[in-house]
């Protein structure tokens, strides 16, 4: 148990540091190719803090445990929602931005119902995957086309910006230097990232196995929350500083990516079935609390902390449920 509790610890350490180097030397790679602060923030950084989820999700499909692969999906968006929800409301209330209700929390829950359907007809096959894929990639282009043009800010840029809050170095132009120095810490910080990937998928099978604890309900706990750490983080510092609208803007923007982005490239990669139980429980349930989550963003546009109680609460009594 000692060597398994090793690989989880190391695992998420390696994913979280990995994924602050990756998403610092992509940047800085970024900003000497005379790429604008926008395309950065929305794709770079956006996908970056997202890694930690994918390259767990994908190792997990390739080692044959698709619990791990789905519930690490379908779980950090749980976890995103109700556990980092209701801990940022908490702390501060949550203030909504029109643009990220509007149009981004709307697509949140809209590519969630789209997921639990799907995944209740179909396995997750490559042409489901680059559907999901593409979706991300033209969600991602219209948003840039839109706050180009208008300057509206919405989710990802939110998702974007929180990270630079908790990381404020992160955004300050660096001195004027080759791309040789990014590359090599965007290398490294992959590197790290699959090796952490690697080890807490290995953990996590290992501890299913050690506890009689399933797969699925592993992925969907342990390895969700863990993954979702840089957003818990980002999260609650905003919050922390009274930045209401980046914490539900994170929130939303991590859930689109994870499903969409995550969950197609796991497909494309390791297709499969997922899991039964992810679709009779855990899906609908992510669709539920993904309805929760714009209701009550949408009356009085902010999540009160009466509500983030409530969100907190329904986080206690999942785990309860999932857990024998």
């Amino acid at each position: 148990m000692t060597e398994t509790l090793g690989l989880l610890i190391g695992g998420f350490f390696l994913l979280v540091v990995g994924g602050e180097l990756l998403v610092r030397g992509a940047v800085q790679a970024a900003e000497r190719l005379g790429v604008s602060p926008l395309v950065i923030g929305l794709t770079l950084v956006g996908f970056g803090t997202s890694m930690p989820e994918l390259v767990t999700s994908v190792q997990a499909g390739l080692a044959g445990s698709p619990g791990i692969a789905y519930g690490n999906i379908v779980g950090s968006n749980i976890a995103n929602i109700l556990l980092i929800g209701g801990v940022s409301a908490l702390i501060c209330p949550v203030i909504v931005a029109e643009a990220a209700l509007r149009r981004d929390a709307a697509l949140m829950l809209g590519v969630s119902l789209v997921f639990a359907v799907l995944a209740a007809l179909l396995p997750m096959g490559r042409l489901l995957g680059a559907v999901f894929a593409i979706g991300l990639v033209a969600y991602i282009a219209m948003v840039i086309r839109q706050e180009r043009g208008t300057g509206v800010q919405g989710a990802i840029h939110d998702k974007s910006a929180a990270l630079l809050q908790a990381d404020p170095g992160l955004g300050r132009p660096s001195p004027r230097q080759t791309l040789f120095l990014p590359l090599l810490l965007a290398l490294a910080g992959l590197v790290l990232v699959v090796l952490g990937g690697a080890l807490l998928v290995g953990g996590a099978v290992a501890l299913a196995r050690a506890s009689g604890i399933g797969e699925t309900v592993i992925g969907l706990t342990i390895v969700a929350v863990g993954t979702s750490l840089p957003e818990l983080v980002t999260s609650v510092i905003a919050a922390v500083r009274r930045q209401g609208d980046v914490a539900f803007g994170n929130i939303v923007g991590s859930n689109i990516y994870n499903i969409l982005g995550i969950g197609g490239t796991t497909a494309l990669i390791a297709p499969g079935a997922v899991p039964d139980e992810i679709v009779t429980l855990d899906a609908p349930l992510m669709v539920g609390v993904s309805a929760v989550l714009v209701f009550f963003a949408a009356t009085g546009r902010r999540v009160s902390r009466r509500e983030g109680l409530v969100l907190l609460a329904g986080y206690g009594g999942y785990l309860w449920l999932l857990w024998p």
